[in-house]
């Protein structure tokens, strides 16, 4: 089975250990040939050192790297020194987000509201120097006023100077092709590579589903429920069920997958590895 882009996702370590560690990560992912790597940029800027000077890590290791860049808690002077720096490093792509707001922070500080406000600006300082990527959110973003809407501002921030977007992870495909075909309904031009989060953990995959809006399907979640603290059962039924998604959104006409590796090499290369080998 090929599949002709794929890209992965890693957060900034906090610690010399996590460092450590991801250098390892990145260097066994980096033997699948990806795209790209992307590197998150924490609530209100909180990882903004720790983002750059991983970007900056891969960069000289000779890996495509694509920086996140946030609106919470930035400026314009911020976003543009960024931007001068990432481009004077040589750095071609960027994900450009809203973002989380800071536990605890209230209202939206910053200079830019939302993403396509964030997207006009990268692209009026920059013009086609980045290559520019943007979210979606196929089951709806929790904080939107209706699906509807969530779906006019996907395509603005499109509209405004993106060049392809990144999916939220969900565990069902229908959600995904419904999405596209209605961004495509709405003028939407570019492609939408789907976000895959691999199954290791059901705990912490439950905080996170419950915290982005992204639905754990009943049957999964009581199968993953039964589990308890196997680890080995939950890891092999993630795979199985993760991989099956994976097969339906490739055959389904997916233009690539953009795997949440949680800084974890083996789930994500061995779901490469048995899409490669179906």
């Amino acid at each position: 089975m090929k599949i002709s882009n794929v890209s992965f996702e890693f957060f900034p370590p906090k610690t010399p250990e996590g460092a450590e560690k991801l250098r390892g990560v990145r260097a066994r992912l980096g033997e699948l040939d990806p795209e790209f790597f992307s590197v998150t940029f924490g609530a209100g800027g909180s990882t903004k050192e720790g983002t750059w000077n991983t970007v900056m890590e891969l960069h000289a290791e000779g890996r495509p790297v694509a920086p996140h860049i946030s609106c919470i808690g930035t400026t314009r002077g911020s976003v543009s020194e960024l931007l001068t720096g990432y481009r004077a490093a040589g750095i071609r792509r960027l994900v450009a987000l809203r973002g989380d707001m800071p536990s605890g922070a209230a209202g939206g500080a910053g200079d830019f509201r939302y993403a396509n406000e964030l997207v006009e600006f990268v692209r009026t300082e920059t013009g086609d120097w980045f290559h520019i990527e943007v979210a979606g959110y196929p089951e709806t973003h929790p904080q939107s006023r209706s699906p509807a809407d969530d779906l006019a501002r996907f395509v603005q921030k499109v509209k405004a100077g993106a060049d392809s977007a990144i999916t939220q992870y969900f565990f069902n495909p229908d959600a995904y092709f419904r999405f596209v075909d209605d961004a495509a309904a709405l003028g939407c031009p570019v492609p939408i590579v789907p976000g895959i989060m691999p199954i290791t953990n059901f705990m912490q995959l439950a905080r996170f589903s419950d915290a982005c809006g992204a639905e754990i399907p009943r049957w999964i979640r009581r199968r993953l429920e039964s589990f308890g603290d196997d680890r080995e059962s939950i890891r092999a039924f993630g795979l199985d069920v993760v991989q099956q998604l994976c097969e339906r959104l490739v055959d389904g006409g997916a233009p690539g997958l953009h795997f949440y590796t949680m800084n974890q090499a083996e789930p994500t290369a061995e779901l490469c590895r048995r899409l490669a080998a179906r």
